[in-house]
């Protein structure tokens, strides 16, 4: 039996508890940088590899090698009756469970068994953000609750993720909204990532939205933000990594929105804190555009957003237009 987790913290309490088999923490933050369709595995290793390493540190080559053994890990899943997937309702998660299934979707299975534990709570535990929360009793419970995937989930997923890497967001705008996926989460967490395209009413994204909010509220201390964060949006499933390159990049740019203090290199982001500029004041009241002022040249999922190319989201009429 081998047992595929979305990352290291709830890998080690399951090795720690009585689940048999083997456990494979699944490492990559398929909610930030490039995912394009349509590239050789080769590509696409080396693409995400080049956005791991600029965004999380680490050489390039070092961590193309760590996907590429990442990759002959899952190859090994016809040694195993039964592969377990683990994973949780937020975006950070349900792309890492959409690009797996898909995956699994274009492999023969013959005899092995895919089946999957997916959760949005626990009993006892308020605000249940994730299985990295459990101890190993309570993880080891969950294990009698996996289902089977089923050709309708293995449908669903596969869609979702041609819709996530698609180049436009039309796919992903039309993909059903009505709750009749069989993944009971993707819905919601899909509709939150298009809340991620830049707003027509100030040029940010949800999370930046709320991120410029917390710091304009005195809530200056990146442990203090990340916190916040997490309690308002949990939806999105950040790490303190995710937290920070967003307010990295409301940092940056020809007209700052913050300004970060006690962050130097070598040092480590969670001693920073920040501070709200008069430009980022005007677009957090809507008198200014992010965009305008900066421009615009990033990735969310397979859409590249440039300053003569790209998408906004309209909140009141949850709608994705040009901008």
């Amino acid at each position: 039996m081998l047992h595929i987790y979305n990352g290291d913290s709830t890998a080690n309490t399951a090795r720690s508890s009585t689940i048999p088999g083997e456990h494979f923490a699944f490492r990559e933050s398929l909610i930030t940088g490039p995912t394009p369709a349509g590239l050789a595995v080769d590509d696409w290793l080396h693409l995400r590899a080049g956005h791991l390493a600029e965004a999380y540190g680490g050489t390039q080559d070092e961590i193309e090698r760590d996907l590429r053994r990442q990759e002959e890990i899952l190859a090994t899943y016809r040694e195993h009756d039964e592969v377990v997937l683990w994973f949780e309702h937020d975006l950070f998660c349900q792309l890492h469970l959409i690009s797996l299934l898909n995956w699994f979707s274009t492999r023969d299975l013959r005899k092995t068994k895919l089946t999957l534990v997916c959760v949005d709570k626990f009993p006892g535990i308020e605000n249940f953000r994730g299985l990295g929360e459990l101890n190993p009793i309570q993880l080891a419970s969950l294990l009698d609750a996996r289902h089977e995937i089923t050709p309708a989930e293995f449908a669903s997923a596969a869609a979702a993720w041609a819709a996530y890497c698609a180049p436009e967001p039309d796919q992903l705008e039309q993909f059903p909204h009505d709750n009749s996926s069989p993944l009971p989460f993707l819905v919601t967490a899909l509709r939150a990532h298009l809340a991620r395209f830049p707003s027509v009413q100030n040029g940010l994204g949800r999370i930046e939205q709320v991120l410029l909010t917390l710091v304009h509220q005195s809530h200056k201390e990146f442990t203090d933000l990340f916190s916040r964060f997490g309690e308002q949006q949990p939806i999105y499933g950040f790490g303190d990594s995710q937290v920070h390159l967003t307010l990295k990049s409301l940092s940056a740019g020809r007209v700052p929105l913050l300004t970060q203090h006690g962050y130097e290199s070598g040092s480590h982001f969670s001693k920073s804190s920040f501070e709200i500029t008069g430009a980022g004041l005007s677009v957090l009241q809507s008198e200014a555009d992010f965009v305008q002022l900066n421009g615009i040249d990033g990735w969310l999922g397979g859409v590249r957003l440039a300053a003569d190319d790209y998408w906004r989201w309209d909140e009141t009429k949850q709608k994705i237009v040009r901008g």
